[in-house]
């Protein structure tokens, strides 16, 4: 059974209660880079989460405040999930540790001219991310850069 007292005032630790598991912020990324926003689409990720595991993970996320959950516009036996802005807040995260990640794994398959041009000017890539992932585009569109130029 999951704790629910906080263990410490520690930052790391509430960070680390919010997001600490892989699956939570493979959901976050599938939203920012590839757009995903459905149940379905999350579960054909390439890490193969099982179907309990990911109900978990957005009641969860919807829980804590980094998602938001709505029925769909256009089937309404589906429901969209969408980042919030403490959900938004997790960009920078995200972009370092693809970024320690595409470092430290030789096999990895981080773009390198993304990594570079994130860390050319960081801010401002966190900043036309977090819009574009506002307006419901993403980073990535079938595995290439957005047309938003890098």
């Amino acid at each position: 059974m999951k704790r629910n007292d906080r263990k410490s005032d520690c930052a790391i630790n509430y960070a680390l209660d919010m997001i600490g598991d892989p699956w939570s912020m493979l959901i976050v990324r599938d939203i920012v880079y590839f757009g995903k926003r459905t149940f379905g689409e999350f579960l054909a990720s390439q890490e193969r989460i099982a179907t309990s595991a990911l109900s978990r993970r957005l009641i969860d996320l919807e829980y804590k405040g980094i998602l938001d959950k709505t029925t769909s516009l256009e089937d309404k036996r589906k429901e969209t999930y969408t980042l919030t802005n403490k959900g938004l807040d997790l960009i920078p995260t995200m972009l370092e540790l693809a970024a320690w990640g595409a470092r430290y794994d030789a096999n990895t398959g981080a773009s390198s001219a993304w990594i570079t041009a994130v860390e050319q000017d960081k801010p401002a890539m966190i900043d036309r991310i977090r819009q574009a992932v506002r307006t419901g585009n993403a980073v990535f569109s079938e595995g290439k850069e957005a047309t938003w130029s890098l």
